[in-house]
C-alpha cells in the first residue's frame, strides 16, 4: 500500500475527535508519532492530543512546546500522553511540525510514561 499522505512523525495536524458519548465530534490539533513505514504501510496514523490548556499541571506523558512558530498554532499548547490510533483519511488538515527539539522532547516523555 502506498501512502498519499501530506504528513510525517511530528507533523501538527487537524483531527475529528469523537466526546465521550459519541454523539458528535470536534476538530482538535494532534501531533503525528507514526513513523513513514507505518504510515506506508497502514490505513491508520498513531496520534497524540493537544491541547492549550497550558494552565493545568503536566501529567505523565505530556510535553509542553517550547517552539511555538514552526507548529502553526495559534497559541502555546502541550502535547499530552493520550494517544490515538486513527484512520489517516480521518486527518482533516495538516498545520506545521514540532521543531526537532520539541519532537525529542515528546518522545522522551512517552517512553518514559510508556516504560519503553
Amino acid at each position: 500500500m502506498r501512502s498519499t499522505t501530506i504528513f510525517r512523525r511530528g507533523s501538527v495536524v487537524g483531527v475529528d475527535f469523537l466526546f465521550a458519548d459519541q454523539r458528535g465530534s470536534k476538530r482538535r490539533p494532534a501531533i503525528v508519532l507514526s513513523s513513514a513505514a507505518y504510515l506506508a504501510g497502514r490505513q491508520e496514523v498513531v496520534i497524540a492530543a493537544v491541547t492549550s490548556n497550558t494552565h493545568r499541571r503536566l501529567l505523565p506523558g505530556d510535553t509542553a512546546i517550547q517552539e511555538l512558530k514552526p507548529t502553526e498554532l495559534p497559541r502555546p499548547s502541550v502535547v499530552t500522553g493520550i494517544l490515538r490510533t486513527v484512520k489517516q483519511a480521518d486527518v482533516t488538515q495538516a498545520f506545521g511540525s514540532l521543531s526537532a527539539r520539541d519532537l525529542r522532547a515528546v518522545e522522551a516523555s512517552l517512553r518514559e510514561a510508556l516504560a519503553l
